[in-house]
């Protein structure tokens, strides 16, 4: 690809990034950031692979940010990898989801390094924003 392109692209993800690091999400962005979180989780974490589909946009992201700023029980930490941009990370971070398919965008919930809850997007396209939302709040009610 050439440099003009992955510049443009940089640019129009920004605001793609933006929406989930406000919400309180950190971002990890290589594979060595990812190994290094999670290499130390014990905790509970909710991690979002983001997407620049119109699914993330307009459902995945409205709905984690809202379920996370809603929720009475919270997870402990929120991280987030971006698909499509950060290749390596993503890929480091779906090897920690085992037996389950590539999904983007997905939200994973982490006890530790397990997977308790995952939403793929199946489950995120062709779905109201206040399911998606009722997803979340119910598998943080239920694992946390």
């Amino acid at each position: 690809m050439s440099m003009a392109y992955d510049e443009y692209m940089k640019q129009v993800v920004k605001p793609m990034r933006a929406e989930l690091v406000q919400a309180g999400f950190q971002e990890l962005t290589t594979d060595e950031e990812v190994e290094q979180y999670m290499e130390k989780a014990e905790e509970t974490t909710l991690v979002v692979i983001n997407s620049v589909c119109g699914c993330a946009a307009g459902l995945a992201r409205p709905a984690v940010t809202q379920a996370v700023m809603n929720a009475e029980k919270k997870p402990a930490n929120l991280v987030t990898v971006f698909a499509g941009q950060d290749k390596e990370a993503t890929a480091k971070m779906r090897e920690y989801f085992i037996g389950i398919e590539p999904s983007s965008p997905s939200m994973a919930l982490l006890k530790g390094k397990e997977v308790v809850h995952f939403i793929p997007r199946h489950d995120i396209e062709d779905h109201s924003m206040e399911e998606i939302m009722n997803n979340l709040l119910d598998s943080f009610d239920k694992n946390l």
